[in-house]
């Protein structure tokens, strides 16, 4: 057999144990090795080894582990690729879980039984399912990349079933409860936020990320552009989550009569402050002009719920309330994402299942309305003496009725709920497309 040329790599048999070698030279000068029981096993190995460097790609090691892959795939790839708060979640998934139970093992020897075991030892500790299958979408994203650059033949990570989710119920403000926390902030220095948070929907670092110059007071709208994040101690403005979630969406008078009192408001502080006044050009910021920290944020505004007795809830579920009440007034769910910022429509139809059943039920009543409306219209005639007209005939009649535009509120309560007629009073039944249906409270 010739000897082999440059760059072609070399096989030898070792003495001391028998064992066969192949090695290669990386372009840095470093020499990488490849062990065997066979010269077939490792001229295999060599093979693959020389086609992924033809191929630009990393050359797989026998002695790499999990580890340092993974390292090398966050320092790499995942910096480069995603927001900054994402990239710090995914280290600390590999530094408190993936590390420590799968870290010393050669990547190539990786199997989805060290995977599973990982799952089951963490669900033991009282993790929840989700988290411990986020846990594993870390690591089956870091296999994927390791499958692209030729480390490994397989995703082991992919072929582990994911725990039995545990659905959480959202239970959001109802009408209600809305507008006893709309009449409890009433004065508060954060009342925009928070009114804008339940009307428009907004993420809390979207709505904290607010500049003035992504507001337009005139037309109603407003453009998500960035969301606030606190990154190693520092406040930044980042690309929304998604994109998606870069956006405009259109105010009630409500809100922009809010936003309106709120600049003033803020105008008056920066006055007050002089010269400590900092300048970010956020909407809603601290009283020195700074930005505000999103857990004090949300301090604040669970003391206002207590206040106010209301049952406690997270600032994002004043999200799922603006999403919960759109829905029940028969807002179609396409609509509602794009308000929200959604990537697809099935996020929206998934995470607000319990509105659901009840517009189906509201469908079915409006088929059964507009089916019988002939026969409801030749009661009323044949039976002139009558002084009120039957149900259906009452809201048949409404099919001609001009539907105000959405936003504006409908019946003399008008104002009495501060989101512009988004969740009508008690009582009163919002008009949808020309039917009077009953206003869901789920």
């Amino acid at each position: 057999m010739g000897k082999r040329g440059n760059n072609e790599g070399s096989i030898y048999q070792q003495g001391s144990d028998g064992r066969w070698v192949a090695a290669i030279s990386h372009a840095t000068g470093e020499r990488r090795r490849f062990y065997g029981a066979t010269r077939a096993e490792v001229a295999r190995k060599l093979t693959a080894a020389l086609k992924c460097q033809q191929d630009g790609m990393p050359v797989p090691m026998d002695r790499e582990t999990v580890g340092r892959f993974l390292a090398a795939w966050l320092r790499d790839t995942v910096r480069i690729s995603v927001r900054p708060a994402t990239f710090e979640g995914y280290v600390s998934i590999v530094r408190r879980h993936l590390v420590p139970e799968l870290g010393n093992i050669p990547l190539v020897r990786l199997t989805p039984q060290d995977v599973q075991a990982l799952m089951r030892r963490r669900l033991a500790e009282g993790l929840s399912p989700r988290r411990v299958d986020y846990i594993r979408g870390v690591l089956r994203r870091a296999l994927n990349h390791a499958m692209r650059w030729g480390l490994v033949g397989r995703n082991v990570a992919a072929l582990v079933s994911p725990p039995r989710a545990v659905m959480v119920e959202i239970e959001p403000f109802d009408p209600d409860e809305a507008r006893r926390f709309l009449e409890a902030i009433r004065g508060d220095r954060l009342e925009a936020l928070y009114t804008v948070a339940l009307a428009v929907g907004l993420r809390q670092g979207e709505a904290l990320g607010l500049r003035w110059q992504d507001v337009d007071l005139r037309a109603g709208t407003l453009a998500v552009r960035h969301a606030l994040q606190r990154i190693d101690g520092v406040f930044r403005l980042v690309e929304p989550k998604t994109r998606r979630s870069r956006r405009t969406v259109h105010l009630t008078a409500v809100v922009v009569e809010g936003l309106h009192a709120h600049r003033a408001r803020q105008l008056e502080e920066r006055l007050r402050a002089a010269q400590l006044w900092e300048d970010h050009g956020l909407v809603f910021s601290t009283e020195l002009g700074r930005p505000l920290d999103a857990p004090n944020v949300t301090h604040r505004f669970q003391r206002v719920l207590r206040q106010a007795g209301l049952r406690r809830q997270r600032f994002h579920d004043l999200r799922h309330a603006c999403a919960s009440l759109l829905l029940a007034q028969g807002v179609s769910p396409r609509v509602v994402m794009e308000v929200l910022g959604h990537s697809q429509v099935t996020l929206t139809l998934n995470t607000y299942s319990h509105v659901i059943p009840t517009l189906g039920r509201e469908a079915a009543d409006r088929m059964d309305q507009l089916l019988t409306a002939p026969v409801a219209a030749a009661q009323l005639t044949n039976h002139p003496e009558s002084n009120q007209a039957p149900p259906v005939a009452l809201s048949v009649a409404l099919l001609t009725q001009t539907v105000p535009p959405f936003g504006d509120a409908i019946g003399p309560e008008k104002g009495l709920f501060e989101l512009g007629g988004l969740v009508p009073a008690t009582g009163l039944e919002p008009v949808t497309k020309g039917l009077r249906v009953p206003c869901s409270t789920n």
